[in-house]
């Protein structure tokens, strides 16, 4: 009988898959270790073959990333801090970009936010929560259901700077995962390392990949007309912009640059978008 599964974990070509509410060690077939690998995510048919179940097929990918290396991911949660490191709206706007670039939705986590001024505090939902993100605030003293609501029946990956509490805030929610954690280094400014490999890990009736998360902010292959189509407050306003290849920059008839102006669309998170163009030209200078 064919059992369709999804991969958990994956060491050294031993996969480990989740159905009928158990975990199985399985392998996989011989074809199916060249070309595209399976990778931690990906939904597979099983079989029950000689008292070993057997990888048989891999099913169409949602999408798929290579750091963390996982696939079908439904969304990604930036988590930043309020201090130790300091909150960046250029860093979350940026990851923003490159979540939403491989069809996965972002959801802003704030940690620490029991050390967060009141103006900081009302500067974040400003200009997230009115654009139409969704922003969870966590720390001491504040309840987990939020965040474990939206981690229901979803494969959630993690994206931030070491240091801000990303394995720390799961933890919270459910303290069987034992996930590595370490405090930020306070002589470098920044947090070490903590995590190892891919795997997913049951919580909140969904799934969560323990990764470094997006820690390579590289811009190098991005198509900038199809950035300019993917960042969520963006959308829509090209459909109505004078050219139909407008990256909203100098060009006449821009709707979106008219919904910066009027107060529609972020100016800031519309400078971040420009400095990023900018990045990607970089990258294409050949330098000799």
């Amino acid at each position: 009988m064919i059992k369709e599964a999804i991969i958990t974990r994956i060491v050294s070509n031993k996969y480990t898959v989740y159905f009928d509410s158990e975990f199985h060690d399985v392998v996989a077939m011989g074809k199916m270790r060249l070309g595209d690998k399976p990778i931690v995510g990906d939904r597979v048919e099983v079989e029950l073959l000689d008292e070993k179940y057997v990888m048989q097929k891999v099913l169409p990918r949602r999408n798929k990333l290579i750091r963390p290396h996982v696939a079908n991911i439904d969304q990604a949660l930036i988590v930043m801090s309020v201090l130790e490191p300091d909150f960046s709206y250029t860093l979350v706007d940026r990851l923003i970009f490159l979540i939403s670039l491989n069809d996965i939705e972002p959801i802003i986590v704030i940690s620490k936010a029991d050390l967060a001024s009141e103006s900081l505090m009302t500067s974040i939902r400003e200009e997230y929560e009115k654009a139409g993100y969704h922003v969870i605030f966590t720390g001491e003293g504040y309840d987990t259901q939020p965040l474990e609501e939206i981690l229901k029946d979803k494969i959630s990956v993690l994206a931030g700077q070491s240091g801000v509490g990303k394995s720390s805030i799961l933890n919270r929610i459910n303290e069987d995962l034992e996930l590595n954690t370490q405090e930020i280094s306070k002589a470098l400014g920044r947090g070490k390392h903590t995590t190892r490999h891919n795997q997913l890990y049951p919580i909140a009736q969904g799934w969560i990949a323990d990764t470094p998360g997006f820690s390579s902010l590289d811009f190098s292959m991005v198509d900038p007309l199809e950035l300019s189509r993917s960042i969520p407050d963006f959308r829509g306003y090209g459909d109505d912009c004078r050219y139909r290849d407008c990256l909203h920059i100098k060009e006449p008839g821009c709707a979106l640059k008219e919904a910066v102006e009027n107060g529609s669309v972020s100016k800031v998170r519309y400078q971040h978008y420009l400095e990023c163009l900018k990045l990607i030209e970089e990258t294409k200078v050949v330098r000799y």
